[in-house]
């Protein structure tokens, strides 16, 4: 059986489904330095949505607001505020991968289809996968644009903060689906099991999920997968679930390779990062062994440091960027570490429980 199946070769795109995408590019520049690329709208002829195409480095995003009642990206938004509607991948066919998904097990969302403008074609076809998210594949068959067929060049040009790709993205679904949910990637897009945590591992006095890491065969593209597990109090995974009104993505993990840069340049920029105690860094030294980046330095950002077999990692987690304790950003540095930053998983839950108590979701 192939390792690839559906001959994935990259995320093309996340599309976001917003109230607002004007505003939401706003963010996204001035806030984490993404650039402006490429727009769709009422001035190219788009009369039912409007897109604003967000890059840095290889990470790329795509804010959709609905022009229009009816479109479906209305009633998502009520349901479940901003929020990433599509994980779409770049493919040799799409109408191969999407034949293939099918096959295995999956749900069509959109059939393939033609998409094009007087710089080409692509073809693009769609599959659901957790919540209401889907999955789109996207052959561009020699397509000239910027984008995709319907936007125009409209570059404003954001002040970088560093982003170099998407690392990962975390998907939170039900009590009782991940392991079908982790089953799902494996059968229908040959993903494999790349690490797990259990309430042993991922846990406090009060609350505990689980977690799955699904990965393909390149390891490049990484979808986590979390579950809430029994605790005393409601945790995370239990608000999110409640706020967006069921399963969705939970959080996006940025790649950088110097987060001191990274990190001092969102938060001049506004952006709020979760707090752990100070105790951590006093204990930081004999846990994680040397490191090459000043421990007052990262103290003094809250960044957190962990080791595994095969190197360190350095990561740091934002507060929601959505009214609803919904989405949140993770920025991540590493150096030959595969994992996730397991040894901080309780500090970073106790945080995350500081935050929920005062939301009143404890």
């Amino acid at each position: 059986m192939s390792d690839n199946p559906l001959k994935l070769k990259s995320i093309h795109h996340i599309e976001f489904w917003v109230g607002n995408a004007k505003q939401s590019s706003f963010y996204y520049r001035h806030a984490f330095g993404f650039s402006q690329t490429a727009y769709q709208g009422l001035e190219t002829g788009s009369r039912e949505q409007c897109g604003y195409v967000m890059d840095q480095g290889r990470a790329r995003f795509l804010l959709t607001t609905p022009l229009t009642a009816n479109h479906p990206a209305a009633e998502h938004i009520r349901r479940h505020g901003d929020g990433v509607h599509d994980i779409a991948f770049e493919v040799d066919s799409a109408d191969a991968a999407f034949a293939e998904a099918v096959k295995r097990g999956a749900r069509p969302a959109v059939e393939p289809h033609s998409v094009e403008d007087d710089r080409g074609n692509i073809r693009r076809a769609s599959i659901h996968t957790y919540g209401e998210t889907l999955h789109s594949f996207i052959s561009r068959n020699g397509f000239k644009g910027e984008f995709l067929p319907g936007f125009q060049t409209a570059p404003i040009a954001g002040r970088e903060t560093g982003v170099l790709r998407v690392d990962h993205i975390v998907g939170n679904v039900g009590l009782g689906e991940m392991n079908r949910w982790a089953d799902w990637y494996s059968n229908v897009l040959g993903f494999k099991r790349f690490l797990s945590f259990d309430d042993k591992d991922i846990s406090t006095e009060y609350s505990a999920l689980m977690s799955i890491v699904m990965s393909d065969d390149s390891d490049s593209i990484k979808f986590p997968i979390n579950e809430p597990a029994a605790g005393r109090k409601k945790s995370q995974i239990d608000e999110y679930l409640e706020s967006y009104g069921g399963a969705g993505v939970q959080h996006i993990a940025l790649q950088t390779r110097d987060i001191v840069d990274t990190v001092s340049a969102l938060q001049r920029n506004g952006v709020e990062f979760l707090r752990v105690p100070d105790a951590y860094y006093q204990l930081l030294p004999e846990r994680v062994g040397a490191i090459d980046e000043s421990l007052k330095e990262l103290e003094k950002l809250g960044v957190l440091v962990d080791r595994d077999q095969d190197g360190y990692l350095l990561q740091i987690f934002s507060k929601p960027v959505e009214d609803r304790p919904t989405l949140f950003f993770e920025v991540i540095e590493r150096h030959g570490s595969r994992g996730f930053g397991k040894g901080n998983f309780r500090a970073l839950f106790e945080a995350i429980e500081r935050e929920q108590a005062v939301r009143g979701n404890l």
